[in-house]
């Protein structure tokens, strides 16, 4: 849905362990998220499949990431050339990516 919440995580592009899995896509689905774009790779892909969340990402590794408690909220990230700050609306296909200032009609 257009109008929930989309996350993006920026990993920097590494594909050397995966920044989210079916538990933490599942547990996005369950607060309202609708999608969750990361700069980096995912585990898990084909339970996510399952998951009603949009995920998008550079692709997938089977190793686990290190919970090292860091990141931060609600600050703009930017990476593939694109400046990503909290408000923007974020729409996914297939396809790719669009980010707009505001919603679109």
């Amino acid at each position: 849905r257009p109008d929930l919440p989309v996350i993006v995580v920026d990993g920097d592009g590494s594909t050397e362990r995966a920044l989210l899995g079916d538990m933490l896509a599942a547990r996005g689905a369950a607060n309202g998220w609708s999608g969750i774009l990361v700069y980096g790779v995912i585990r898990d892909s084909a339970e996510i499949a399952g998951i009603d969340i949009g995920v998008k990402a550079l692709g997938t590794n089977p190793a686990k990431s290190i919970k090292a408690g860091q990141g931060t909220l609600d600050c703009p990230v930017e990476f593939g050339g694109v400046r990503f700050a909290p408000g923007s609306w974020v729409y996914c296909d297939e396809d790719g990516v669009l980010l707009s200032p505001r919603a679109i009609d």
